[in-house]
Parts: C-alpha cells; structure tokens; sequence
C-alpha cells in the first residue's frame, strides 16, 4: 500500500510503498477514503508527541471502508463505510465502563501512538468499541473532518458547554474546531462572537453564522466581546490554546459563565496562569474537553444527514495524498483557514 512516511522529526516525509496491513484480534484494517491534515499531524511530525516511534505515518482523521475483520469483532463487516474518533478507547478500563471512552485509561491514537492514515489503509484497535457507521448520504471527505475536530467541537459547544439558544458564545481560535464550533453553536441557536488574527478566518466564521468577529490583533478580544454582549459571554472556548486566549476567553465572560478550553497548551512554554480572582468572584466554570466517545455519535450524525450540520462546507482545500507532504510542510506558518483534506481514493 501507499503512505506517507517520515523517518526522522522535521524531515520532510515521502510517499512510498509499504505492506499491506493486517487486522489485529478486536480490530478492523479500515481502507482510508479521505483523511484530513490538523495541526495535531504537524506537532507529531516536529517531534513534539512522546507517544510516537520512527518511522512514523501520520494522520488521525479518516473516513473510509473496512477492508478486513480481525478475530473477535462482531459488530463490523467488510464494506462498512466507517469513521473513528481520534481517541481510540480499550472499552474495559473504569473510565470506559463508566462511558467516558475519551479520557480512556489506556487509549490509542491513530497517527500516534500507531501508524496512520495518510495511507491507503489504517488500523482501528477495539473496533466494536471505537468505529461509527457512515450513513450514505455523508461524503467520505465531510465524514474525515468528524474524527478530530467537528466531534471535538461538538461536545465541547453542546456537552461541556451546555450552549443554549439565545446564549452568547465566544470562540477564539477559528481554525478548524473554532470554525466547527461557530457552525454548531449557531444551529443550536446562540447568539455567537468568533476572534481570531486572520482575515479570511473571520470571514469564514461570518459565513457560518458568527454574529460579530473581532480582530484581536487590532483591539482587545475580551472587552469587545464583554461590549458586544453588554456584560460578556455565557460560554467561551479557547479553541487555539495560548496564555494570551486562555486568559482573554475566561475575561470575556460575564458572572457564573463557563470557560471550555480545547485547544493545548504547549508544555515546552510552562503551564499558564489563570485568572483566578476572577474565577472566585465571578463564580465561573472552567472545564476541559477532550473529543467525543464513537457511542455519542449518533446524535451529531443525525444532525448531518438532516443538513442541520453540513461539515463539508468547512472543507477549503482537497488534496491528492501526494501533496500530504508539502501541506504538513506548509503548517511551519499560519495554516489556511478552513480544512484541508486528502482525498486518498
């Protein structure tokens, strides 16, 4: 099979020809349609991931077929149109017993801690616990933006969140979860502020729906929202992860508002202070979220076949798997707003 390959950190991968994959027992060899490229691909690729062994195959959002059944699954076939979240759970730690597969004990990432999907194929480890059927009427290039960052945008708006129509979200960061979670909170009906540097992102999170964008390079994010909303936010995600977004999304809100971050925060920086007077007079929540269990899918996903979501309008860019390369590459400056996706097949 073809996959692109990296040898050394910083060493621009090549396409070649590699064996075909196997199916381990409890997992399925799921034949890659499309795969997206996040930031996530690029940190992994520069060496910033522990979990990760040379040489490598990066890639962790995908949609595609199961190509081959490994002993012990019961629930999947070949021919299947499937996707995965990026974290895959064992099913059987405490975390997963009590339905919290995304904090998984012992969870796997394609791409990661195993070869990816910046391939023809890629394994899923515990596939009756980890794959999500793809209804039809979902492309296979929308359904590879699903795995990473729309599911992760999508709990953090709807579950960590708990977004309300007629509530005043804040997104800042509109990459690709910040874009996701300007169209997801507008379809449930908030009110929403989308901040950012790049033009063209403000304009895409416009498109979507935001009702106000700000330039935080030309003014100061948190009292502009705190102008727009008369008091500030509901709900604020940090959806890029810095001190400087962390700090102004927990200064946006208003009294007894909720802080959700998403986006990382780069260790190699120290860990951030917060504002915490403002956490204790205030009475603000601060929450983490950390992608979406394959059982919570199926509300989102009907969510898209109805085309109250449409995820493939994100999508900007679409690539052969010949160019994954040079688009890894390209994320050692400002990525291209919206997505860019590989189309394998």
């Amino acid at each position: 099979m073809r996959a692109v390959v990296y040898e050394r950190f910083g060493e621009l991968p090549v396409l070649t020809q590699v064996e075909d994959l196997v199916p381990p027992a409890g997992g399925v060899v799921v034949a890659v349609e499309a795969t997206g490229v996040c930031r996530s691909d690029w940190h992994g690729w520069r060496g910033h991931d522990p979990d990760i062994r040379l040489p490598h195959v990066p890639g962790h959002e995908f949609a595609g077929v199961v190509a081959a059944v490994g002993a012990g699954v019961s629930r999947w076939r070949p021919g299947d149109r499937v996707t995965t979240p990026f974290i895959c759970a064992c099913g059987t730690c405490a975390a997963c017993l009590a339905g919290d597969q995304q904090v998984c004990l012992r969870q796997e990432q394609p791409g990661f801690t195993h070869w990816g999907s910046f391939a023809d194929q890629v394994v899923v480890h515990h596939a009756d616990t980890n794959l999500v059927r793809v209804d039809e009427r979902i492309g296979f290039v929308a359904a590879a933006v699903l795995g990473c960052r729309f599911a992760t945008a999508f709990r953090a708006v709807t579950v960590q969140g708990r977004v309300r129509a007629g509530d005043w979200l804040v997104v800042f960061g509109c990459g690709g979860v910040g874009l996701s979670a300007v169209m997801i909170a507008v379809a449930a009906g908030a009110r929403v502020i989308a901040v950012d540097v790049a033009p063209a992102a403000l304009a895409l999170a416009a498109r979507f729906g935001a009702e106000v964008t700000v330039d935080a390079g030309a003014t100061d994010a948190a009292e502009a929202v705190r102008d727009a909303t008369g008091g500030g936010a509901h709900v604020s995600i940090d959806a890029l992860g810095s001190a400087a977004t962390l700090t102004a999304s927990i200064e946006s809100l208003r009294r007894r508002g909720r802080h959700v971050q998403v986006g990382l925060l780069p260790a190699m920086g120290g860990r951030p202070s917060v504002p915490m007077e403002l956490v204790v007079a205030y009475e603000l929540e601060i929450l983490g979220s950390h992608g979406m269990a394959a059982h919570a899918y199926p509300g989102m996903m009907g969510l898209i076949e109805s085309g109250v979501l449409r995820p493939a309008e994100l999508v900007t860019h679409e690539i052969a798997l010949d160019a994954a390369p040079a688009a890894l590459a390209a994320m050692d400056g400002p990525a291209p707003a919206g997505f860019t996706v590989i189309r394998v097949r």
